[in-house]
């Protein structure tokens, strides 16, 4: 059971609950419905996502061991060379689960994203811009997976979306151990305020097409959203210091659920909300459980 915890710990599993919508916002606005064979896809999403954090730890395990002894390589509880293998496997679970869920045109975008990944973590990373426009090439990928080759153009909003709260979120988790400046946490406010509202925008001028009830649907999944980062991102903002950061890093990184609830909802496909929504209560049930609370989620 030690062992399992781990490996848990290794992969931040709370965290991998918060991808497993980019499919979903990606399929919806390509009108794919949420049934049949589709239904892997967002476990593809869980596998490179988990193996992307098991390859981070490996990538940092020199500087996780001076600035988080705690965590399983430096602590000795799993090796680099595991952490790797189990990198590797997730990656190639993930594609075989997309080519399964989305046959040809998903694995079209996994690869390319599988790529964007280990890039991420074994290059772009150590460089601010460019490893958080990696990040955010990252997710936007997950969501146009879920859209698959053939059906990317309807659903670039929705990734552009998902995309640009994970360069914010990347960008300010970079201050989570020695603090980040308020320029940055107040660009990261900024951007969650001019998201929700192209949200929101985007529902009012499809209003012809969807009904009044679907739009009081997607303004309070984003209200949501904003309230999930907002509060925790001005914090920051006023007082920029790494506990901060580290709660507005963590608290953007569970909007992302709301946010693609949004999104799905956008393109009225109330029953992939209704998946998120579930899973989001998941979410809040594995936080508040005593045994996962070591379980960082960035």
């Amino acid at each position: 059971m030690s062992r399992i915890n781990d490996l848990l710990e290794l992969v931040r599993a709370p965290a991998v609950l918060t991808v497993l919508g980019d499919t979903l916002a990606g399929g919806s606005a390509a009108g794919h419905a949420l049934n049949g064979r589709r239904i892997v896809l967002p476990l593809a999403s869980a596998c490179l996502y988990a193996g992307g954090m098991a390859l981070n730890d490996y990538a940092d395990r020199e500087t996780d061991d001076r600035e988080r002894p705690e965590r399983p390589i430096p602590s000795g509880r799993i090796s680099a060379r595991n952490a790797l293998t189990v990198a590797a496997a997730l990656t190639v679970a993930g594609l075989g689960l997309s080519a399964a869920g989305g046959g040809r045109r998903a694995f079209a975008v996994g690869v390319p994203l599988a790529a964007s990944i280990w890039t991420y973590d074994l290059l772009a990373k150590n460089h601010a811009v460019s490893g958080a426009l990696t990040m955010g090439s990252c997710r936007a990928l997950d969501v146009l997976m879920g859209a698959g080759a053939g059906h990317l153009r309807p659903a670039l909003a929705a990734a552009g979306i998902v995309g640009g709260h994970t360069v914010a979120i990347t960008l300010l988790s970079r201050g989570e151990v020695n603090g980040t400046t308020t320029t940055t946490a107040s660009g990261v406010a900024a951007g969650t305020g001019l998201l929700a509202s192209a949200i929101v925008a985007g529902a009012v001028t499809a209003g012809s097409t969807g009904s009044r009830n679907q739009i009081l649907a997607v303004l309070g999944a984003t209200a949501a959203y904003a309230a999930r980062c907002g509060p925790a991102q001005v914090r920051a903002a006023r007082n920029p210091v790494a506990k901060n950061v580290l709660e507005a890093t963590k608290a953007g990184i569970r909007a992302m659920i709301p946010l693609q609830a949004a999104l799905t909802l956008r393109h009225g496909n109330v029953a992939a909300a209704g998946v998120l929504a579930s899973v989001d209560l998941f979410g809040k049930i594995m936080r508040s459980r005593p045994r996962n609370r070591r379980m960082s989620e960035s």
